[in-house]
């Protein structure tokens, strides 16, 4: 009965919580990028977009059903796959290119979990790496006349300065400096919120270890 949904049968995942649930406003945007109901720098407002986006991308379907005061329940249909299970290939059957000679890579990441997979994950293929928490700790960093850096890899989405801010900024300091972004969504919904300009080097999450050696080599 969903005109967005081919017939056919599917696989329902259910996540309930027993929260403050959401109003009926609330509801109309829930899925929207970069809307949140958070207190600024709380929340990027990303969480429910990307899992928009993730079903989508895979013929499917998603719903939240809420009340205020009873909690929430998001509903994901995905189509039934039909035949033998397909094998998947792992990381490691891929070619993880390495750092040519000791390259400095400044990561900048408000979130401390994913700075320090993204840190661990480049010193595994032999870069350097100094990290960074915040915009202004990143701009600290490259006021001083030393260390060396090669590459600038910044969250765009960050309380404060954001990632696009940071890059002009960084490039000011340090030109020819070269930046690559890294963004929660799509590269069209950063662009059209005016996020980004057209054309820059992005990085989308979720990060395999193959796709950040890759982008950061190119």
């Amino acid at each position: 009965m969903n005109p967005e949904l081919s017939p056919g049968q599917y696989v329902v995942l259910c996540v309930t919580d027993t929260g403050s649930g959401m109003s009926s406003d609330v509801l109309e945007h829930a899925f929207e990028p970069f809307f949140t109901t958070k207190e600024p720098g709380q929340g990027t407002g990303l969480g429910l977009s990307q899992v928009y986006g993730f079903v989508k991308q895979s013929g499917g379907h998603v719903k939240i059903y809420s009340e205020v005061g009873q909690g929430s329940s998001i509903r994901m249909y995905f189509p039934r796959h039909y035949g033998s299970s397909v094998p998947v290939e792992t990381e490691a059957d891929e070619i993880v290119p390495e750092a040519e000679k000791l390259e400095t890579i400044l990561v900048v990441e408000d979130d401390a979990d994913l700075r320090a997979y993204v840190s661990d994950a480049l010193k595994d293929v032999n870069y350097r790496v100094i990290s960074a928490p915040s915009a202004q700790a990143a701009l600290t960093t490259l006021l001083q006349d030393v260390p060396r850096v090669d590459l600038l890899l910044t969250d765009v989405v960050m309380p404060g300065i954001n990632g696009r801010e940071l890059g002009r900024r960084a490039q000011q300091i340090r030109p020819g400096l070269r930046i690559l972004y890294m963004t929660g969504y799509s590269r069209n919904a950063v662009v059209h919120q005016g996020r980004l300009e057209e054309g820059v080097d992005l990085l989308e999450k979720p990060i395999s270890l193959a796709k950040l050696a890759l982008r950061v080599r190119e």
